[in-house]
């Protein structure tokens, strides 16, 4: 996991790359993701608000996140 200087956080797990962003208010969202057989995607392809893969995670799942993404 790095962060970068704009709130963004980059996570390598399992053959999946995330870049996640955070606000005051906790997981704003994904910027990018590549899975582990490399296929990429981006906010270009979930334009709708509501589509993106952080909008799919359960309230436990988000919560859980975001605790370890502050925590570090």
């Amino acid at each position: 996991m790095s962060r970068t200087a704009g709130g963004e956080v980059c996570v390598d797990i399992d053959g999946w790359s995330l870049t996640l962003t955070l606000d005051a208010d906790g997981l704003a969202g994904c910027l990018t993701c590549r899975s582990a057989a490399g296929g990429l995607a981006s906010v270009a392809d979930w334009p709708r608000y509501g589509t993106g893969p952080t909008d799919f995670l359960s309230l436990w799942e988000r919560q859980r996140l975001e605790g370890l993404l502050t925590a570090r």
